[in-house]
């Protein structure tokens, strides 16, 4: 994965000479508000469908071919830095530096997004807990043809502080699909190495019908087991098919079949689990920038414990999501229901989830975001109900933003997180941990082609 991170950073400097040199944008492969009202106009894709996030930028502060770079320092108290490796809680203040950089590239049939953003954390007590961290993310949408569409999507992190990155509110990013599994369980301050992808291709066939397909996958690394005692690696492979059909100017409606395959890698035997889902969606779009989407349909999983346990039963999933994108302001909501796996527990658990994230600017030079979640995990696997029940996680964050002049801002946040799951080691002894922040940055953006 590092390897793979290092590939990714070297690419992104070698073409921002080069893109920086191409001519500006035309049009964008995504339909605009005033076409999007039409059955003439491409159909849009839900995120439902393919496991994209909904924006979390408001209108007013969106753009597009650019290159950005800056430097964050950042300084927080965290009242539980050791986890489960303590007693009672233990605080400590932290120091960070994230230099990142940031190319956005548009053109009449590529968007690009990358990003790379390396930190640098020490802390002022505990210094064995100092860290490097990495954060890599990549978003290609190519327009093959008038109608056929090809979009690729990846994003890695290496952390010991899933808390500590640049974008505190990113955590609570709505997708409105379960392609990719969740991280059931948080270890604060351990280790954790992540990498999760996901590629689809949509062909419009018609003025008012589209079919798809695509694959996901995902990666989950502890280091340093002995930091998450009742944790544990795992990866998921999957893939998807839907037809989507819009029977009138804002109304979508469909089915899509879903397949995944997910591992957990404890010491010993091998739990493998398999699921497929058959669903009907429906999407409104109430505006080009306001919709609304519900799926639901049957689900069949198989658990196996290195072919010595199998268990295999049905149960309904279900989705709905909320998303929003306004001038000044963005919301985006969703839940989930269904059953899963891996994200660092063993065995196949019933999960009920839901987020939500929003973002206002009140004023020119200032703006408050907030996010939220909840899941509960119940786990279906009857020779490990006793052994790991499951149990239930809720987080909440709130910040605050101000512009200093062009190029500097300073934000101040809250973040806590409360788990409760009794058999998992590194929690169960200090399950809540809260954390204050507050981080100053400067950033310059280039456009490009200009």
């Amino acid at each position: 994965m590092i390897i793979r991170t290092s590939i990714f950073v070297a690419v992104l400097l070698a073409v921002v000479p080069l893109w920086s040199q191409s001519d500006p944008v035309a049009s964008t492969p995504t339909p605009d508000a005033s076409r999007a009202e039409t059955n003439d106009a491409p159909m849009l894709t839900p995120p439902a469908l393919t496991g994209a996030t909904y924006p979390t930028a408001p209108v007013s502060e969106e753009r597009s071919n650019y290159v950005r770079a800056g430097l964050t320092f950042n300084s927080a108290y965290d009242d539980n830095v050791l986890g489960g490796f303590s007693n009672h809680p233990t605080g400590d203040v932290d120091y960070s530096i994230w230099p990142t950089i940031t190319l956005d590239q548009t053109t009449t049939r590529l968007h690009s997004l990358l990003t790379y953003a390396p930190g640098f954390t020490f802390y002022h007590r505990i210094t064995g807990r100092d860290e490097t961290d990495q954060n890599a993310t990549m978003d290609f949408q190519y327009r093959l043809s008038p109608h056929v569409t090809a979009s690729f999507r990846d994003s890695f992190q290496k952390s010991s502080n899933v808390f500590n990155q640049p974008d505190v509110l990113s955590a609570g990013a709505v997708n409105g699909s379960t392609q990719i599994p969740a991280v059931a369980v948080i270890a604060p301050v351990a280790d954790r190495l992540s990498n999760t992808g996901t590629a689809e291709l949509t062909y419009q066939f018609s003025p008012t019908s589209m079919v798809g397909g695509g694959g996901s996958f995902s990666n989950l690394h502890y280091p340093t087991s002995s930091e998450v005692p009742g944790l544990f690696d795992s990866n998921s492979r999957g893939g998807s098919a839907f037809y989507s059909h819009r029977i009138a100017k804002k109304h979508y409606l469909g089915v899509l079949y879903q397949y995944s395959r997910i591992a957990a890698f404890p010491v010993g035997p091998e739990f493998d689990t398999q699921t497929h889902a058959a669903l009907l969606f429906y999407t409104v779009y109430f505006r080009p920038n306001l919709s609304l989407s519900f799926a639901g349909g049957p689900q069949h999983y198989e658990a196996v414990e290195s072919s010595l346990f199998d268990s295999r039963s049905w149960s309904p999933m279900a989705t709905a999501s909320l998303g929003w994108q306004g001038r000044r302001t963005t919301f985006a909501a969703g839940y989930s229901r269904s059953v899963t796996a891996g994200g660092g527990l063993i065995g196949a658990f019933n999960s009920n989830a839901a987020n939500a994230t929003a973002r206002w600017q009140m004023k020119r030079a200032w703006s408050i975001g907030s996010a939220a979640s909840y899941a509960i995990y119940q786990n279906v696997t009857p020779h490990l109900t006793f052994a790991n029940p499951g149990g239930h996680s809720i987080s909440g964050s709130v910040s605050v933003q101000h512009s200093i002049g062009e190029h500097f801002n300073v934000e101040a946040g809250y973040t806590r997180l409360h788990q409760s799951f009794s058999e998992i080691a590194v929690i169960s002894g200090e399950p809540d941990t809260n954390r204050e922040f507050i981080s100053i940055s400067y950033q310059f953006n280039r456009a490009l082609g200009r």
